[in-house]
């Protein structure tokens, strides 16, 4: 590791210059955080100093500098049936109702923003197929703001500790074994189509519009609360009047907005757009 400080001043304008891009916030107590993620980067590209990345990310980045930027500071924690609850919220509830509204169930869209490496849109698509629904009649959406994940996502190569909450007999009905990585079958693989998107990038998320259900899960708490309300606004209205939004169950959109009505089935919080 290069021992080249992050004065607080450099730290500040460089936060800042991630906040303007992606409404990630980060805190003051997470400078070394960022001094240790972008220090790799500077080792990568031979540079001397913060300023000198700070200048080139300013005034010579291009769309690969932001990805590599973004890969370093996101945290992608994730892994298959996290919060399974909600899945099957929406299988067993949401889902029928949905259907019994729509003549044509193939109009239904779900969309996991915020996807991570794949495991949230891909349990998706393994419960849909477990209750005997088609995925590929139900579209099945994923983005994230960074692209080393969405390469990871689509690879859907996974080791034990994603796969750890799969129950065993999903685990051989969909996945390939090999020396403790686990490939994802086409049958699944197939199923999710993902994209680069950045949740207050008004303009890239007009592709998202006519959306029946989004999960938007432990994203929320990266952004601060002006961010917040652009990204909900922005899930708003690319919303179905009458759409399901799915968030972290350690998440709330209290003070955020009042534009969506909480239902709780099954002990489970989905928010509704009224």
């Amino acid at each position: 590791m290069l021992n080249i400080p992050l004065v607080d001043s450099t730290f500040k304008e460089i936060r800042d210059y991630i906040y303007e891009k992606s409404g990630i916030y980060i805190a003051d107590n997470k400078k070394y955080l960022i001094e240790n993620r972008l220090s790799r980067i500077l080792k990568e590209k031979g540079l001397n100093s913060f300023e000198e990345y700070l200048e080139l990310l300013r005034f010579r980045a291009d769309t690969n500098e932001l990805n590599r930027l973004f890969d370093a500071i996101t945290t992608n924690e994730t892994y298959f049936f996290r919060e399974a609850e909600q899945f099957y919220v929406l299988s067993d509830n949401i889902l029928p109702k949905l259907m019994a509204q729509k003549k044509n169930p193939k109009n239904i869209r779900i969309w996991s923003a915020a996807c991570s490496t794949g495991e949230e849109p891909y349990t998706i698509s393994i419960i849909l197929m477990e209750k005997m629904l088609n995925p590929r009649q139900i579209e099945i959406c994923a983005s994230d703001i960074s692209e080393g994940v969405l390469n990871s996502a689509k690879r859907a190569v996974y080791n034990s500790y994603s796969v750890r909450n799969i129950p065993e007999a999903y685990l051989k009905k969909y996945f390939l074994n090999s020396d403790q990585s686990y490939a994802l079958k086409p049958s699944v693989k197939n199923t999710v189509k993902f994209m680069n998107v950045n949740l207050v990038d008004d303009k890239k998320l007009r592709a998202f519009r006519g959306m029946d259900v989004i999960f938007c899960r432990n994203v929320l708490i990266y952004f601060d609360n002006k961010a917040k309300q652009k990204a909900v606004s922005n899930i708003y209205n690319s919303l179905n009047p009458g759409g399901y939004l799915f968030i972290g169950s350690s998440e709330s959109l209290h003070n955020v907005t009042m534009a969506f009505r909480p239902n709780v089935i099954n002990k489970v919080i989905a928010y509704q757009k009224v």
